[in-house]
């Protein structure tokens, strides 16, 4: 039997999942609940689909649900819906806490449900078609900058943006980070909107992270040295390249006299087969809870994203004082920074 399916907040990025699920389970998925009531019936009328007028309404049809509510009601709605029954499907960041983050990991234990935490820089189309290629990088640089939407900027630049590269990176290395360096400024809210992170792995690896909303231009980058060559990623594109040394090098001949880039090294070209990576994810999690695979980000893995991600804004904290100047003003109070 199909898992009924159902959809918890209709923002912005909450009906590209109505969308989405819409399309992937038919007539198993029943409908969406947002609590802002207009809202949730103009996104069922454009998609076909019932908006409930309650979040409780809605989880005694569902199955599971995909919940798509702005961060800091992530905990609650995810209590609700394992109490209810329903295996879960949170957007990044999983939760604000790291408290409550091991409380929906308990209680999904406990129900016997699964989690799956939105990390959907996993399924980009550059880090699918680079996967075959990493082999234990050494040095990881990733750029991640934006202009500035008030959508997400009630949380830090940490949380809205750097998690996915956080993720990202552990993920790549395949170890655990042992130590944080970090910095980071206010520019044009209360929270941080400017970030850099140094994160050492257990196994020696490093990672120069940094993430910005307060960029003229867009960039989504990711670059991995290792002893194998260098992978150059440019997530926005869904593209990349592998340069590595010719396999027919002659390392004398390399040492007598200076040569062309070309002459020793092999360039790659990249390629995955082009999907949307939300659907790409949403169909993990509709793949996952029919037994047919493993959940591909799980609540534990979330729970380490965000314990970094956590780390480096208590190392930024640590020092911001000494850069801030005092009292600074900003443009956005909290009450102006819309739903997401």
């Amino acid at each position: 039997m199909a898992p009924r399916i159902g959809v918890i907040g209709a923002g912005a990025l909450g009906q590209h999942h109505v969308r989405i699920l819409r399309d992937l389970a038919g007539d198993d998925f029943r409908g969406l609940y947002d609590a802002d009531a207009a809202r949730a019936t103009a996104i069922a009328t454009q998609h076909g689909v019932r908006a409930h007028a309650t979040l409780e309404a809605l989880l005694a049809e569902c199955d599971a649900v995909s919940i798509v509510v702005p961060t800091t009601a992530h905990h609650a709605v995810a209590q609700a819906a394992l109490a209810a029954g329903c295996h879960v499907f949170v957007e990044k960041p999983f939760t604000v806490t790291l408290e409550e983050a091991d409380d929906l990991i308990a209680r999904a234990r406990v129900a016997g449900r699964l989690v799956q935490v939105g990390h959907v820089e996993r399924v980009n189309r550059a880090v699918r078609a680079a996967l075959p290629y990493v082999d234990a990088p050494r040095f990881i640089e990733s750029d991640r900058l934006a202009p500035f939407n008030p959508r997400g900027s009630d949380v830090a630049v940490v949380l809205d943006l750097m998690i996915h590269d956080i993720d990202l990176v552990r993920t790549l290395v395949g170890d655990r980070v042992v130590d944080v360096k970090a910095t980071g400024i206010p520019v044009l809210t209360p929270q941080l909107d400017i970030a850099n992170a140094r994160l050492e792995f257990a196994n020696g690896a490093v990672a120069n992270v940094t993430a910005s909303r307060v960029s003229r231009d867009r960039v989504r980058k990711l670059r991995l040295f290792q002893r194998s060559g260098y992978l150059s990623l440019d997530l926005a594109a869904g593209t990349g390249e592998f340069f590595r040394l010719r396999r027919d090098l002659d390392p004398v001949q390399l040492a007598a006299a200076p040569r062309a880039l070309e002459e020793f090294v092999e360039r790659i070209a990249l390629e995955a087969p082009e999907a949307e990576p939300l659907r790409l994810e949403l169909a993990q999690f509709l793949e996952a809870i029919a037994g047919r695979a493993s959940v591909p980000v799980t609540g534990e893995e979330g729970r380490e994203a965000l314990a970094v991600a956590l780390r480096i804004m208590r190392e930024i904290e640590r020092t911001l004082p000494a850069m801030a100047p005092t009292g600074a003003a900003f443009p956005f109070a909290a009450a102006d920074v819309p739903r997401a």
